[in-house]
């Protein structure tokens, strides 16, 4: 077992939750590296049981282990510091839980910690439009970006879909890269 080192390139922690775009991770991953990123995958635990055939195909591709699950007092960090964090896709569960503080999975715990050290965060919603009228849903976009998160919803960022209506293809996965990309040049 290895102890994480610094990356000669920025360390992109991209981060997924149990929305249908997360089915490309690998894909998302290969163009993260493209652009100049060492990628270390996230996943909250049910992202992870949707992808737990592909996890040794993510490392392998990633270089580091795919996280989902707190690491254990005194085991050693794994994955090497973050330069930005990338949420994408984050369900309304993950996106209130990151604003109300309430760590319960590895993922939020660690974009939770991001935002009080001053590591970029960018967070990429993924949700319908019932979900995102619910009336915490846009109090917790407000307190993320407050807090200086960069969230793209709405134009140039993502637009909510009718309940049912699954448009993974349509994931703005490109302006996500970029508002991770930007956040190293602030």
């Amino acid at each position: 077992m290895t102890v994480a080192t610094s990356s000669p390139r920025p360390v992109l922690y991209l981060f997924g939750s149990a929305a249908p775009p997360v089915l490309s991770a690998a894909q998302i991953v290969r163009h993260a590296q493209f652009r100049g990123w060492d990628v270390a995958l996230g996943l909250t635990p049910t992202a992870a049981g949707w992808l737990q055939d592909e996890m040794s195909k993510l490392r392998r591709l990633t270089g580091h282990p795919v996280k989902s699950v707190y690491r254990r007092p005194g085991d050693p960090d794994l994955l090497p510091p973050a330069d930005a964090v990338l949420f994408a896709p984050a369900t309304m569960n993950c996106i209130n839980s990151l604003a109300l503080g309430l760590t319960t999975s590895w993922v939020v715990g660690y974009a939770a910690e991001a935002i009080g050290k001053g590591i970029p965060v960018a967070v990429v919603p993924c949700l319908n439009t019932a979900l995102a009228a619910h009336p915490q849903f846009p109090r917790s976009v407000e307190t993320l970006r407050g807090a200086g998160v960069r969230v793209l919803l709405g134009d140039g960022g993502f637009v909510p879909n009718d309940p049912g209506e699954e448009r993974p293809e349509g994931y703005p996965w490109e302006a996500a890269l970029g508002a991770a990309k930007e956040s190293l040049e602030r």
